[in-house]
């Protein structure tokens, strides 16, 4: 995961400054404030610049590498596999799910249909995407070059997430504005937090960033600093 150290006079000078060096746009990064801008200690001449730590988001299955040459699969059979995961999965779990695919050029949507998926969803979606990421896995074990992506969605669970993040994103903003505070949020998925990132990239007035470790990863929402 490339990690680089920017300043500039503000916060978001230092990460412009930042994304440019990366090639990256902010929805691809973590950013983490190290020093906002002020005064020098003992009335020394200048101010402190920003310091900001950014970091490019890794995908977890673009970045795993087979250490042995493997066979290529077809992508048909790496569905086939997917699925034969899943229903194991549900079998398992002694729900009755019926699997939809929906395909697209940079995914594979696998939506889960049934009743009392919930189970299946967990806290925030976290069960969710750990089936995603098992699934994945299970899907491109015997192929190393092409590669299959799954999303794997329930009851329109995402769909609903995504509108609901963008939604506080807004509102949040709006009461940073009101009353000049900044607000941090509970912790998210990466996906979560690129959501509220990616909802507030253009505001004029508010800044996005993140802190702390994953799992504990939370999105601040801040006053742009002039």
């Amino acid at each position: 995961m490339e990690k680089i150290t920017a300043s500039g006079r503000t916060v978001e000078e230092a990460i412009e400054s930042a994304l440019q060096q990366l090639g990256a746009s902010r929805d691809k990064v973590n950013i983490n404030i190290v020093e906002q801008p002020g005064k020098r200690l003992f009335g020394l001449m200048g101010k402190k610049d920003a310091v900001v730590q950014v970091e490019l988001i890794s995908d977890p299955f673009e970045s795993e590498k087979d250490q042995v040459p493997l066979k290529k699969a077809p992508a048909n059979n790496q569905l086939a596999e997917a699925k034969s995961f899943l229903n194991d999965v549900f079998d398992s779990m002694g729900l009755t799910v019926q699997i939809e695919k929906l395909s697209s050029k940079e995914q594979v949507l696998f939506n889960l249909i049934g009743r009392d998926l919930g189970v299946l969803i967990g806290r925030r979606g976290q069960t969710l995407d750990a089936l995603q990421y098992l699934t994945n896995i299970v899907a491109n074990k015997h192929t190393k070059d092409e590669r299959v992506r799954i999303v794997l969605d329930a009851e329109n669970y995402r769909a609903k997430r995504k509108v609901t993040l963008e939604r506080l994103a807004v509102k949040l903003a709006d009461g940073v504005i009101r009353t000049g505070k900044e607000v941090v949020l509970e912790p998210m998925t990466p996906l979560e937090r690129k959501i509220i990132h990616t909802q507030l990239q253009d505001h004029p007035k508010i800044q996005t960033f993140s802190i702390d470790e994953e799992p504990n990863r939370k999105v601040v929402i801040s006053l742009k600093r002039n």
